[in-house]
């Protein structure tokens, strides 16, 4: 086989570019399995220098159907390299393997790709073929056995793959066109006002006691007196709790309604919001 066919091979088989698949084989004296554990272990070398970058741009990639959805969030640090072709097809992939691991980091991680390549194998060896810092992010998975689920993206890049993503999970009694329409106005509405929790007792006491001491510190040198500065943080901590709970929200279609009043006057039987997940690149 002459170099230049075991240059092609073994590019197509660690993804790697054509001078370091000619070096991997000069120091390998062309023995392609020992070519293709140098270029890994180069691999992995270049990767852990970019790991103290910022990877702050990036994908959410949405896969699954409207029984089971989810999305996971991949990042990068320049759009420019969110836009790559290597990069996109591996996070199409990456997104289905998530699906089928419900979201599970550690399972995720270990699943061989179509190449029979682990996914962390196989992201070593994006990193050190693009020369960027690509991390995978947050990730969830939506699977409720009587509900449907309603997905929306904002900011496509290409088909599945965007800027931001949202997942509602919806369960009704009738499966008709308002309900249909319902769920996509809805997750439309989680992707522009950002609620934490679909109700307010759901907010976590953690990002409470944030608001809290935030709250706190602006209200120290206002001159109030202990009492009216009380009020004013439950004040505030009530509207905090109110527009960040999904169903105290403002409609956006029609901001003199919250989401409870729209639920409560369509028609729709038995209408419940089980869950929703929403993950943005940059939050």
């Amino acid at each position: 086989m002459s170099d230049i066919e075991n240059i092609k091979k073994l590019r197509q088989s660690t993804g790697a570019g054509f001078k370091d698949c000619n070096a991997a084989l000069k120091e390998s004296n062309g023995d392609l399995d020992k070519a293709a554990e140098i270029l890994r272990v180069k691999g992995i070398a270049k990767a852990s220098k970019k790991m103290s970058r910022d990877a702050k741009e990036g994908v959410i990639v949405v896969s699954g159907d409207n029984k089971k959805t989810s999305l996971i969030e991949v990042n990068c640090e320049t759009d420019f390299v969110a836009k790559n072709e290597d990069f996109i097809k591996f996070v199409k992939e990456l997104s289905e393997i998530n699906n089928e691991c419900s979201s599970e980091h550690s399972k995720l991680n270990k699943t061989n790709m179509t190449n029979g390549k682990t996914v962390k194998d196989n992201l070593v060896a994006l990193i050190a073929k693009i020369g960027e810092k690509i991390t995978i992010g947050k990730s969830s998975t939506i699977e409720n056995p009587n509900s449907k689920n309603f997905i929306y993206q904002h900011s496509v890049i290409k088909d599945n793959v965007s800027k931001l993503g949202v997942v509602v999970s919806l369960e009704t009694s009738e499966n008709n066109d308002e309900f249909n329409s319902f769920g996509k106005q809805l997750s439309m509405h989680i992707a522009a006002s950002n609620p934490i929790a679909l109700n307010s007792e759901d907010i976590g006491e953690d990002l409470i006691k944030k608001e809290q001491e935030l709250i706190a510190e602006e209200l120290k040198n206002s001159g109030k007196s202990e009492e009216i500065a009380k009020k004013i943080s439950l004040g505030k901590i009530n509207k905090y709790k109110e527009e960040n709970s999904l169903m105290t929200q403002d409609w956006v279609m029609e901001p003199k309604k919250k989401v409870r009043d729209i639920i409560n006057e369509i028609n729709i039987p038995n209408l419940k919001i089980k869950e929703f997940i929403r993950i943005k690149i940059g939050e």
